[in-house]
Parts: structure tokens; C-alpha cells; sequence
């Protein structure tokens, strides 16, 4: 009897404890598209807005108090992750296929540039800059209203091109693709 008192007390408490973790803050997402006959993936967790509109992107909002600030991870938690299984030119960066990182730098809010890094697995706020493979600049648009949750796009305009776009808050960021 007392065997069972102690169990179901446990599992009341696991039950309990597990029941107020709810979702995760910055859930964990997929983007995947297949561009030229390629296959192009982004994997990242996808931070909430959560109230902080306005104060996401300024020189002391929230991205600011990040070690390598301007460079943003771009994400949340761990690296933000690009696996292609071809060849490509991203905004002028020749991306040989592989994995690699994608970080945004920043300094200047409406002036964006897409950071493609050849470091991988490491956490987001691990960036070397000896490790980048290009940077490319990001054509800048106003979201037409408050983006909650971040959102990468990748978007298929046909004959080998595309564009990734990154949207989060009240700002896009995206810049073109090309399949070789």
C-alpha cells in the first residue's frame, strides 16, 4: 500500500511538472523547397515577438544584448542550419552544395546582409568570422503587418532562381538564388 501511495504521488508531481512546461518558446522549423531541381533546406527555431514590437532590431532593443551583435543569429537557440544538394549562387555568393550556417548582420536595421557561414552544429550566439563564406546584401521590404513569429521563405520563380526571405517583427529581408 504504501508502494502505491509513494507511485501515485510521483506521478501526480511528473504529470504536474510536465502539464506547466507548455510549448517550447521558440519552437524548432522547417523550411524546404525544391528551386532548379534542387532541394534547399532551412532548419532554425522561431522566436515570438511576444509584445517586444519596436524593440526587436534598434541599437539597444533585444538583438543588441547578443555578443557578436550586429551579427544575428537569426533565429533562435541553436544555429540557424542551410542544407542544399546542389550547387548555388546565393546573391552572389557561390554556395557549393553542403551544409552550412546563416547568420544576418544587422548594423544597419534597413540594410540587412545574409551572412552564409561554413561552421556548423555550433549554438546561434557561436559566430567566426574567419568561417564565413560570402556575405550577401538583402533587398529590405516593411511586413505589411506585424510578423510574430519569425519565418524563413524559400520561394521558386522558375528557370533555376528562387530568393530566401527572412520575416520577423516589421521587417523582410530576402535575397536571390541561383541553381548551377
Amino acid at each position: 500500500m504504501k508502494r502505491l501511495l509513494v507511485c501515485t504521488g510521483l506521478l501526480i508531481a511528473a504529470t504536474t511538472l510536465f502539464a506547466q512546461q507548455g510549448p517550447p518558446k521558440s519552437p524548432p522549423e522547417t523550411e524546404s523547397a525544391t528551386i532548379g531541381g534542387a532541394t534547399i533546406t532551412i532548419s532554425y527555431s522561431s522566436p515570438r515577438v511576444n509584445g517586444r514590437a519596436g524593440h526587436i532590431f534598434t541599437k539597444d532593443g533585444l538583438i543588441s544584448h547578443n555578443p557578436h551583435y550586429p551579427v544575428w543569429r537569426a533565429g533562435a537557440n541553436s544555429a540557424t542550419k542551410l542544407h542544399t544538394d546542389a550547387d548555388l549562387d546565393i546573391g552572389g555568393i557561390s554556395v557549393p552544395k553542403g551544409d552550412y550556417t546563416l547568420f544576418v548582420d544587422i548594423s544597419d536595421p534597413d540594410n540587412w546582409e545574409l551572412i552564409v557561414n561554413k561552421q556548423t552544429g555550433q549554438w546561434g550566439l557561436a559566430y567566426d568570422k574567419a568561417q564565413d563564406l560570402g556575405r550577401a546584401k538583402m533587398t529590405m521590404d516593411a511586413a505589411p503587418s506585424l510578423v510574430e513569429n519569425l519565418r524563413y521563405t524559400l520561394k521558386d520563380l522558375g528557370g533555376k532562381k528562387g530568393t530566401i526571405s527572412l520575416a520577423w517583427e516589421n521587417k523582410i529581408g530576402s535575397v536571390q538564388i541561383t541553381v548551377h
